[in-house]
């Protein structure tokens, strides 16, 4: 297929699209519908639905979804196409166990190495936050909790560990898709702002106690016994109508 077979905006998205989709553009607005709850676990991804939405070819979809594989968002089964990853109860249960052990020690180490410039995009993602959550804005409040935890992990200055915290945060919003109640998919009022606060006043233990209950206490609120798959227009999960 040719170059301009590949770019070429076609169907009802056009407007909104950007003159040239590639690969990440793909990537970013599935990852990102993803960690909004607009992408339910086990949604299937057709190719040619996602060619038309997004006016590209079949070999840029595949790339991408690829590339969401290796991130461990979708599932790519032979002979059935791609799913939005649907994680089982002991995957997440895992995913948990790496999240107690790995983001405490980040913490920590932010603690000990944080710069004024790290700590004032910390201290206005939380003041973001605030304002969300005054304004009943669900699901921008869901994006902004897991966006919290990543950005702590971003200013440890550390690549690989802001890549495994983005992956785990990822792979946390599929399970609250499909395990978490209204208590649990988005982070409890103020404890982000409590951690932040013990990092602000240099305080590593109480940091990483306050994350390692922080993290413990979201587990704990997920429900393994009801699932809960949905489907609705791709375009507009997607954020391109």
């Amino acid at each position: 297929m040719n170059n301009s077979a590949q770019s070429a905006p076609t169907g009802k998205a056009t407007g909104i699209l950007p003159e040239r989709v590639d690969e990440m553009f793909i990537v970013e607005r599935i990852h990102d519908a993803v960690m909004d709850q607009r992408l339910a676990p086990a949604t299937k991804l057709n190719e040619l639905k996602l060619c038309d939405t997004f006016g590209v070819g079949r070999m840029r979809v595949q790339r991408a979804l690829l590339l969401l594989s290796n991130r461990g968002i979708v599932e790519l089964e032979t002979n059935k196409g791609a799913f939005v990853a649907s994680p089982s109860p002991s995957e997440a249960n895992e995913v948990f166990e790496a999240r107690s052990i790995l983001e405490p020690a980040v913490v920590r180490h932010v603690v000990a190495d944080i710069g004024p410039g790290e700590m004032k995009i910390l201290l206005r993602h939380i003041s973001l936050e605030g304002e969300t959550r005054d304004g009943d804005r669900i699901a921008d409040l869901i994006r902004l909790s897991g966006e919290f935890h990543v950005k702590l992990a971003a200013a440890t200055g550390n690549s690989f560990l802001l890549r495994s915290v983005r992956e785990l945060v990822a792979r946390s919003s599929l399970i609250f898709g499909l395990f978490g109640t209204s208590d649990t998919i988005i982070c409890p009022d103020n404890e982000h702002k409590n951690i932040l606060d013990a990092v602000e006043r240099g305080d590593p233990e109480a940091a990483e106690a306050m994350m390692f209950e922080h993290i413990n206490r979201i587990k704990a609120g997920l429900d393994f016994s009801t699932p809960r798959p949905q489907e609705g227009d791709l375009a507009e999960i997607l954020g391109l109508k």
